[in-house]
């Protein structure tokens, strides 16, 4: 496909994968190389607060902190839209088109376009509404990239913590059917344009071909894999590949559309989940950390995901938890307008907010 055809569309690239893969941390670093492109970011995902898309907007984009003329985003005061829901193949009609729709009016100022699925979410459904008159005519797929955590299909996973995801697909009534790993991985790798493997650092020789010899069964030799440490992969390696995705997506084969072929009740349900924001002051940093352990020990908690004032640190602290691993890292500077303080999302089944607020109360200082 001549480049010249596609200058009239705006090119939307689809990052998609397991919960803890990597997504947010591949597109972080993909605006901060954007070099003055403007890009709308789409998030879909679950909870009170946005936590990733919180992240996206402490992307350093000031002079000094980022490559010179960084991207800028454009859109809904800051340029991320957020889909509450975390199933967007629920959602595609009654709140992603009503943004793509928002775009395009704006098209003449968007450069780029950014959407991160959440881990619940396919693919398929969505580079179909690229499809979808009022949108086809002004946007373009330009690649659906999936990640992929290398270290867990190294170990014979799927997913950082397989049962947490298991949990949480088997909680959505949005599948009619016993959802096994395997056939979702299959699923965003059908999809995928391409594939990124992600935690590459972690990885020896060995580890490398055992991920190999399982991506590459799932995958046409014409979609590349490329191994990133951190989300650090160059912008022209994510952007710029001219897929036009949603022209072939149809013939897609997907274990979702079986399943649905065969099936009439599809109730869209996500009130299994308990998600929840707890907000406290400043706290004592090995306390914390203590009480998020204990906390992923003693509950069924698929994440927690949020920021922390530090004892003596002028720093905000980024803390994420998917399974049993736990990383922080400080990102910024508290604002001299913000009151710094700690406010944490968890996702999980059979929480009581009550005794989770009290256990990470004790880590306040």
């Amino acid at each position: 496909m001549s480049n010249s055809i596609l200058l009239n569309k705006i090119p939307t690239t689809v990052v998609t994968g397991f919960l803890g893969s990597g997504k947010t941390t591949l597109l972080a670093n993909l605006l901060k190389k954007a070099k003055g492109k403007r890009i709308a970011v789409i998030m879909n995902e679950f909870g009170e607060l946005d936590i990733d898309s919180e992240l996206l907007r402490s992307c350093p984009f000031e002079e000094g902190e980022c490559e010179d003329d960084a991207g800028q985003l454009v859109g809904a005061g800051d340029g991320i839209y957020e889909l509450a829901n975390g199933c967007i193949c629920c959602t595609v009609e009654e709140e992603f088109l009503p943004v793509m729709k928002k775009l395009v009016e704006r098209r003449d100022q968007i450069d780029h376009i950014l959407i991160e699925t959440s881990g619940l979410a396919l693919p398929k459904p969505l580079v179909q509404a690229f499809n979808w008159p009022g949108i086809k005519e002004f946007c373009t797929v330009d690649a659906v990239i999936t990640v992929v955590d290398g270290p867990a299909i190294a170990a014979g996973r799927f997913a950082d913590d397989e049962d947490k995801v298991k949990s949480q697909r088997a909680a959505d009534e949005s599948l009619d059917h016993d959802p096994s790993l395997q056939e979702l991985l299959d699923d965003q790798l059908n999809s995928a344009d391409l594939v990124v493997v992600s935690k590459s650092d972690l990885l020896n020789e060995a580890d490398v071909n055992k991920v190999k010899a399982v991506i590459e069964k799932r995958l046409p030799s014409t979609v590349k894999t490329a191994y990133v440490n951190h989300g650090n992969v160059p912008l022209e390696v994510l952007i710029g590949i001219n897929a036009e995705s949603e022209k072939a997506i149809d013939a897609v084969h997907n274990h979702h559309d079986h399943h649905h072929a065969h099936a009439a009740h599809h109730d869209h349900a996500h009130d299994h989940f308990d998600s929840m924001v707890i907000r406290i002051g400043t706290v004592d940093a090995a306390k914390l950390k203590q009480s998020v352990e204990q906390l992923l020990n003693d509950f069924n908690i698929f994440r927690i995901k949020g920021f922390a004032a530090v004892e003596n640190k002028p720093m905000r602290q980024v803390l994420q938890a998917v399974g049993k691993r736990l990383e922080t890292h400080f990102d910024r500077l508290w604002a001299s307008d913000e009151t710094p303080k700690t406010e944490l999302v968890l996702i999980g089944k059979g929480l009581d907010e009550a005794t989770v607020t009290a256990i990470l109360k004790s880590a306040e200082v």
